[in-house]
Parts: structure tokens; C-alpha cells; sequence
């Protein structure tokens, strides 16, 4: 397997805080410390890097926290939200990996490029959330919220109940000229929470809306626009599985366009977990037939590029 060049990484919500640690902006920066040790090793083997991240807990503890100062303070937009969140999570990203970076005694420049996403006002997304944000809840607790602010509440595989809103299709990422002319010398952390959605009006203006992208679906976007070779979504799990959590589980290392569309149309893959991921890395592969994509875990990053571990997506058996 041809060791690839270019690589956009798609950070996971495992790569930014703990499912066991408290939901502070210290314990994120201790998570991301860790992450970056992973991404830095990648760098100095010269691999060509973008990296995008999520933010489904942030944005939806962002919200939460103006919602709840709304009689001291104005409550923000959940646009605006969604940009606060690009903002401290790349701000966390880009010192920890400068700093991982600097002890290999690699002098590469990290930044955060504060981007949008244009998305179709009429995509039927907006009539189905499906995206949780923000922490989990009890049963109970979920419908309480819901009768009493009117959120759409939904089980979360098997973790807890969350919020959920709709979650739009990427067209057109605003920003990507400057994605492009920084990629040559700079690690750039771009479509943060899969960018701030915004929606073009007639006469050009940019207008957002409630909603959050998929992190996986941008990150793809984007390896298509600068012609990655490999497009790696970094999760919890070393490998895609089908019969997931069953006596019968089977780890992929292998899956082909037809193997993946087979495994979806057996409802194999959880709906805002595996399934967008899956999704994602086959767009990805029918664009680019030559190509992959790779789903693995953080800490098999590096064996995970050179086909040693995780899912390799391909768009047939090589």
C-alpha cells in the first residue's frame, strides 16, 4: 500500500474530552494534549495535514449556558454558538499541537480558520433532526426538557438521551481559498463542527441558521476539495463492526463500496454514531475511486494510514 501524502482528520468527540472526565474546559484541554501527541507524530513522517473536529457536546453546553443567563444577559444564536465553539476548541488545538510540535522540534505553524458551510434552506434535513448536542439525560430528564422548552429529544446508542437539530448536507465550504493557500506550509484546523451553517440569499448575503453539520460529512467536503489521498475519521473503535455489541460482532478491516451499502441496507450502522462516518468515507472513495478512507481509532492513527489496522474503505478489493 502507497504511503499516502495529503490527509484530512476528522477528530471524533473521544479525541476532545473523556466520557469519564467533568465537562470543563480544562479537562478538554488535557484530552486535546493527548490528541495532539497522536496528530504530531503524523506530522513529523510528513504527512500533509487538515484537520476537523466536532462539537456537539460544546456547542450544546454553549447553548445551554446562554439560555440559562438569558435574564442577565441576551442568550446568543445558535449560529453564533456554533462559531464560539470553533473558536475555543481550535484555539485548544492549535496550542497543544504547536506545543507537540515544537518538543520534535518540528517548526510547523497550526491555525484556526474560523469557516462556514453553505447549506440548501430546503434540505428535508430541517424537518428531521437528527444531530445530538450538548450532555445526556436520563429518560425522565429528556422529556421534561422537551415538554418544557419543546427540544426534540432522542436515545443516543445506548449512551443516554440528548438533544438533537437538524443536521444539513455541506455544499460549499466559504472559506476554502484560504484552507488552499495556507495548505502548503501550515497545519490548518478548518469546518470546525463541520463549519457554521449558513444559508445564501439571492443577493449573496450569508445568513445562519439553527442547525448543526455533520463533522464527517464536512471533513469530507473537504478532502475532496484539496484532493487529500486519504480521508481518516478518528473515533472510539479501531474498526468498523458489524452486529455491533452482539455475541456475533465482527470487526471489518476491509469494507468496498458494495460491502458498505449491503451493511446500511441491513440497518448495521447507528444513525448519528458509525452510520454518518460510513457514509462519509464512501462519498469520499466514489470520488476519488483510487483512493481511501479510514476509520480508526486516535491511538492507530499512524498504523491505520499505512493499512496496518482499522477500516480501510476502498471502492473495490484491491
Amino acid at each position: 500500500m502507497n504511503e499516502p501524502k495529503k490527509i484530512v482528520i476528522a477528530l471524533g468527540g473521544n479525541a476532545l474530552q473523556s466520557g469519564s472526565g467533568p465537562a470543563t474546559a480544562e479537562e478538554q484541554l488535557r484530552v486535546v494534549r493527548e490528541t495532539c501527541e497522536h496528530i504530531a507524530d503524523l506530522s513529523c513522517r510528513g504527512y500533509e495535514i487538515a484537520i476537523v473536529h466536532g462539537n456537539g457536546p460544546q456547542v450544546g453546553r454553549i447553548l445551554l449556558s446562554s439560555e440559562t443567563a438569558k435574564d442577565v444577559t441576551p442568550a446568543m444564536p445558535f449560529d453564533v454558538c456554533g462559531a464560539m465553539s470553533q473558536g475555543y476548541i481550535g484555539y485548544h488545538l492549535q496550542q497543544s499541537l504547536k506545543y507537540a510540535l515544537n518538543m520534535r522540534n518540528r517548526n510547523t505553524p497550526v491555525v484556526t480558520v474560523a469557516t462556514q458551510m453553505i447549506v440548501d434552506e430546503n434540505d428535508p434535513a430541517f424537518n428531521d433532526p437528527t444531530k445530538p448536542i450538548g450532555p445526556f439525560y436520563s429518560e425522565e430528564e429528556a422529556k421534561k426538557i422537551s415538554e418544557e422548552k419543546g427540544y426534540v429529544m432522542k436515545e443516543d446508542a445506548g449512551r443516554g438521551w440528548r438533544r438533537v437539530v437538524a443536521s444539513p448536507m455541506p455544499r460549499k465550504i466559504v472559506e476554502i481559498d484560504a484552507v488552499k493557500s495556507l495548505w502548503d506550509s501550515t497545519i490548518v484546523i478548518t469546518c470546525g463542527g463541520g463549519g457554521v451553517p449558513v444559508i445564501e440569499k439571492s443577493n449573496g448575503v450569508l445568513e445562519g441558521v439553527d442547525a448543526v453539520i455533520d463533522k464527517d460529512f464536512a471533513a469530507e467536503l473537504l478532502a475532496e476539495q484539496v484532493e487529500a489521498d486519504v480521508l481518516m475519521i478518528l473515533t472510539e473503535v479501531e474498526k468498523v463492526a458489524i452486529n455491533y455489541n452482539r455475541p456475533d460482532q465482527k470487526d471489518l478491516s476491509v469494507m468496498t463500496l458494495k460491502d458498505a451499502t449491503e451493511y446500511m441496507e441491513e440497518g448495521q450502522f447507528a444513525k448519528g454514531s458509525m452510520l454518518p462516518k460510513v457514509q462519509a468515507a464512501m462519498k469520499f472513495v466514489r470520488a476519488f475511486p483510487g483512493k481511501r478512507a479510514v476509520i480508526t481509532s486516535l491511538d492507530k492513527a499512524l498504523e491505520g494510514l499505512l493499512g496496518e489496522t482499522g477500516t480501510q474503505i476502498t471502492f473495490n478489493k484491491k
